[in-house]
């Protein structure tokens, strides 16, 4: 299991007494250090979810509301810093001078997907954020936001995503590396040391997870597997409205939970709310339960 600990003042544990939740945590994982980057913990309402019947809203969103949250993360490696996924931008860059990381020591972004939320904070001014990181990105999800023929067929207030991301793919053209995920399980190259990227269609057609190891411990970045805990742990068949195919995603996100339970992985996400990492363990009566980590104790 992860021998993960938190890194924290007593300043910060006195905060987490209290109750307040910050924009940036930090975790020891391994050699690494993992920190999670809030823009804000938020509301999501149940109208936004698929196959969920009126029993189930009543038992696991009784007010019709569940939380949810908008994260990037930062690993800290001995050899590279890396963000994965980059936000919506609004606190991105407060959030990294809050640790002393400037956007040019950044040599990676690794991302999940290419919805706004996740690549809003990779351009200013239109040019990258990130001058000296390489931008990796699956080929399957490339292929999607850069085909006119996908973008033609989503309605028309929605082709602005299909624009925001091309921006991206054009301003990291000489830095882009696409690759093919690995299928769960499957022995094949990571992407750089200690950073392995997961197949997770469904969300979008290329959405990746990414799999980091190191020192024995290993944690899992799943991006938009779940975004509505409350009800998507107990019944992963749950789909949202913005799942491009919530068959395909359904899928991907029992395959990764049976993965991470089964092999005591913690998991990290970006709409998991604080501290949005914790365990996920099979619930004996149906589904699975997600266990946040303690903040202040670490495991």
């Amino acid at each position: 299991m992860l021998a993960l600990s938190v890194v924290a003042s007593a300043t910060e544990v006195f905060a987490q007494e209290q109750g307040e939740k910050r924009d940036v945590i930090t975790f020891e994982f391994g050699d690494f250090l993992v920190s999670v980057l809030s823009e804000g913990q938020q509301s999501g309402r149940s109208n936004v979810l698929l196959n969920a019947t009126p029993e189930m809203l009543k038992k696991y969103l009784p007010d019709g509301t569940y939380p949810t949250a908008v994260n990037a993360f930062l690993v800290r490696t001995p050899d590279k810093i890396v963000l994965i996924d980059a936000g919506f931008g609004r606190k991105l860059f407060d959030n990294l001078q809050s640790l002393d990381v400037s956007a040019a020591q950044v040599g990676a972004v690794l991302l999940t997907h290419m919805h706004g939320d996740h690549i809003g904070g990779l351009l200013r001014d239109g040019k990258p954020a990130f001058p000296n990181a390489e931008l990796y990105l699956a080929q399957a999800e490339h292929d999607y936001w850069t085909s006119d023929k996908a973008m033609q067929a989503v309605p028309e207030n929605r082709r602005g995503g299909f624009q925001q991301a091309q921006k991206v793919i054009a301003a990291y053209k000489g830095k882009l590396r696409l690759f093919a995920p690995n299928e769960l399980g499957a022995a094949t190259p990571n992407l750089f040391p200690g950073f392995l990227g997961i197949s997770t269609p469904g969300h979008t057609p290329g959405h990746t997870a990414y799999l980091l190891e190191s020192a024995s411990s290993r944690l899992l970045i799943w991006g938009d597997l779940a975004h509505a805990m409350s009800i998507q742990m107990p019944r992963p068949d749950v789909a949202v409205t913005y799942d491009v195919n919530p068959e395909t995603a359904v899928k991907s996100r029992q395959t990764l939970l049976e993965y991470a339970s089964k092999n005591k992985i913690p998991v990290g996400g970006m709409h998991i709310a604080y501290p949005s990492i914790g365990n996920v363990k099979a619930d004996s009566k149906e589904g699975y339960e997600f266990e946040e980590i303690c903040t202040c104790l670490g495991l």
